[in-house]
């Protein structure tokens, strides 16, 4: 907990660089597929994603990014582990130059 506000649910934030060469058509098979986890893990509620659009350019050559919404840090760490997850995984990770993930509750 932080200042004492009870936790709600839980973001899983990432960053991803695509390796050269990876088509639009694959970028999009991997969201969608990340995306078709909802109602498949229990507690996973939602996933938003997109490419980087900014003019900002504080990027460090990350292309697109995702949050997923957990509904406790219980369900997000059922959720690592997950049998789907690591099918899911299998897909999206040779596809990736970089990746950076990072938790937090709200």
């Amino acid at each position: 907990m932080f200042n004492n506000k009870k936790i709600d649910m839980t973001r899983h934030f990432g960053m991803f660089q695509f390796k050269e060469g990876i088509s639009d058509v694959e970028i999009a098979e991997c969201f969608n597929t990340m995306k078709g986890m909802i109602g498949k893990i229990p507690g996973f509620l939602e996933m938003e994603y997109g490419p980087y659009d900014s003019t900002e350019g504080l990027n460090d050559g990350y292309t697109h990014g995702f949050i997923m919404t957990f509904e406790s840090p219980e369900a997000r760490e059922a959720y690592l582990p997950h049998p789907i997850h690591e099918a899911v995984k299998d897909l999206v990770i040779p596809r990736l130059e970089r990746v950076v993930v990072f938790d937090f509750n709200v």
